[in-house]
């Protein structure tokens, strides 16, 4: 198993693991996210994200993409946005590999916290994050507005 930094000419594999886990989390068309847009999005002059690959015989089995975000709290800190392994993969320690470069590397930028999203329903997850030392609050919701609510709040409340 080697974990490393994620290249642009990885990002075709980093997509079909984003879609994997769409297809686990039961929205298997929700990814409107191409190649290109990671391409542009994680190696450009302001890179929006980065990406941990893991790979295994020379094949991309897992990932974990986190970006920074601010905390008026806390300061700094990092969000991981997915961290994904192959089914065939999970139960290997991949996926604990992937979880403790993203720990790791908040502990080297001295971040304050790292958030993250879990699905109330992946009881496995949580029970992972839990016995790692994470705490999972069960007072907070996730806030969302999609594209759609955004274009209706545009075309009818900013009038």
């Amino acid at each position: 198993m080697n974990i490393r930094k994620g290249k642009p000419e990885d990002m075709q594999a980093v997509l079909g693991l984003i879609q994997e886990l769409a297809d686990f989390e039961k929205e298997p068309d929700a990814v409107l996210v191409t190649v290109d847009d990671l391409v542009r999005d994680g190696f450009g002059p302001v890179p929006l994200f980065h990406v941990f690959v893991a790979e295994v015989d020379d094949e991309i089995v897992g990932i974990a993409l986190w970006y920074y975000r601010y905390s008026t709290w806390k300061g700094k800190i990092i969000h991981l946005e997915d961290l994904v392994v192959k089914d065939k993969m999970r139960g290997t320690g991949l996926g604990y590999a992937l979880y403790s470069e993203i720990i790791k590397q908040g502990k080297r930028d001295n971040v304050r916290r790292i958030d993250w999203h879990v699905l109330d329903w992946n009881a496995p997850a949580i029970e992972f994050y839990e016995k790692s030392g994470a705490k999972v609050l069960k007072d907070w919701y996730v806030v969302q507005m999609d594209e759609i609510g955004i274009n209706h709040f545009v075309e009818n409340k900013l009038k």
